[in-house]
């Protein structure tokens, strides 16, 4: 049946527990290579005969040169030498957006272009040369929303598919899955049949036309965008000139376990997809991380009980050192399957408890935003967060000073509102819990944003790190 269109207008050790699919040691045992005659070259086996030509020399010295060992070696070691360098040499400049409340998400979309949801449930793109805010039409449900959710739910994720040519995020109704087309961000579909029930918190992308969604009412579902969608075999405007676009429904849709501590708050709160092992990490409120074999439909593998589970809220993987990293309150989590004890220590936020809000990988650092407008970097190599370095004077060279490295967010915007004056004691600074940050690499520039931590208050900080 042809999908309908509508208009859019406008701490113990963790306890594994078997889940319904392949068992998790069968997988791990999989991974770990034997060693064996595989390893070892015959012993008469040379090596090709090198090309002896000015021209292929001086190609395979071209940085990042496609099929040059050498060169992508020396890229691959210049590379993690920046990112090692480069957090202690950002400055912030702060970004106006208004009167916008609280950004829960955002991704660069090109070398200037960042695209921000928000608490307000507001989709927009920010010019971070100009400031310049373009505002994107929400999509809306085909059939009207009887109980309205609640306005103040917003947008919590968007994530782009692995070719960038598809961005997915929430629809006017928090619950439904909306899918846009880039770089142009005209509609494409909306996941807004027999879905989700609560308002979605996590997405994440396991090819260019499959994307899992996660949901405060305990689902995970899959959907599959039809490339018909894309390529302009679906009519794009209708008679009054709205873009019009797909509606549809997921291909699987996955319960997660009840926890006996805590059998109602088995809230989907974070997903992250290792493209490696095809496997989809989901993390939920109740303290637990859940494991699914994610091929056409969703196999649950497992599902462990976190070390520290209050406001587990954030989640990211690590395709390098097939790791996943887990924010809470005040510490950051790792896991790493492969292993049946964790190597990977935890480590504290200290930050006074205001929780680890944002977590990103890159290579083996990782970058913490947390609840009290404080950017944190760990290098899981060395199991340490990253030092600042004393300045250099004459005659000296420059040395660790052994002080944690912290970049501090500025002030952003406080709406003073009655809230503001009767509950917070009219108190003019809060700091900006940094719900969201991305890296821009090619450039090497960071952007952030956020918004004041309590709950009741208005307000928000955006700022780009270079």
């Amino acid at each position: 049946m042809a999908p309908q269109q509508t208009g859019s207008r406008k701490r113990k050790a963790p306890a594994a527990e078997a889940g319904a699919g392949s068992s998790a040691s069968r997988g791990l045992a999989a991974a770990t290579p034997e060693y064996g005659e595989g390893l070892l070259l015959p012993k008469k086996q040379k090596r090709p005969a090198a090309r002896r030509s000015l021209l292929r020399y001086l190609k395979g010295r071209e940085v990042g040169a496609r099929g040059c060992a050498g060169p992508r070696g020396f890229e691959g070691e210049l590379r993690a030498y920046a990112v090692h360098k480069l957090p202690a040499l950002l400055t912030e400049r702060e970004l106006a957006l208004g009167t916008l409340n609280k950004v829960f998400a955002s991704q660069w979309l090109n070398a200037r272009q960042v695209v921000c949801g928000t608490k307000c449930n507001t989709l927009f793109v920010v010019d971070v040369h100009s400031s310049h805010i373009t505002r994107i039409p929400l999509l809306r449900d085909r059939a009207p929303v009887l109980a309205r959710d609640q306005p103040s739910c917003g947008i919590h994720a968007i994530e782009l598919n692995p070719s960038k040519t598809l961005l997915a995020t929430g629809g006017e109704n928090p619950n439904s899955l909306a899918v846009y087309q880039l770089p142009t961000l005209d509609p494409v579909c909306l996941g807004d049949r027999h879905g989700h029930k609560d308002w979605i918190f996590a997405i994440a992308w396991m090819s260019d036309t499959v994307v899992a969604s996660g949901s405060r009412d305990g689902t995970v579902a899959l959907w599959r965008v039809d490339p018909d969608m894309c390529h302009g075999s679906i009519a794009w405007h209708n008679d009054v000139g709205l873009p019009v676009y797909a509606h549809i429904r997921p291909k699987n849709m996955e319960t997660i376990p009840r926890a006996s501590t805590s059998p109602t708050n088995r809230k989907v709160r974070a997903l992250a997809f290792s493209s490696k092992n095809e496997e989809l990490g989901a993390v939920s409120l109740d303290g637990y991380f859940h494991l699914w074999k994610a091929r056409s439909t969703l196999c649950r593998l497992l599902s462990v009980r976190l070390p520290y589970c209050r406001e587990n809220v954030c989640l990211t993987y690590c395709d390098e050192l097939s790791l996943y990293a887990v924010g809470s309150q005040s510490h950051v989590s790792f896991l790493d399957l492969r292993q049946c004890q964790q190597n990977v220590r935890p480590l504290c936020s200290r930050e006074g408890g205001t929780g680890v809000r944002s977590l990103s990988f890159y290579q083996h650092i990782i970058t913490i935003g947390t609840g009290h407008g404080s950017l944190l970097f760990y290098d899981i190599r060395a199991q340490k967060f990253l030092e600042e370095r004393a300045s250099a004077s004459p005659g000296s060279s420059p040395g660790p000073r052994g002080r944690k490295l912290k970049l501090t967010s500025g002030r952003g915007w406080l709406n003073h509102d009655d809230l503001w004056v009767n509950y917070f004691g009219g108190v003019d600074e809060f700091p900006n819990a940094l719900y969201t940050h991305c890296y821009n690499w090619p450039e090497m520039k960071l952007f952030v944003a956020g918004g004041p931590l309590p709950s009741g208050l208005h307000g928000n900080y955006a700022g780009l790190w270079s």
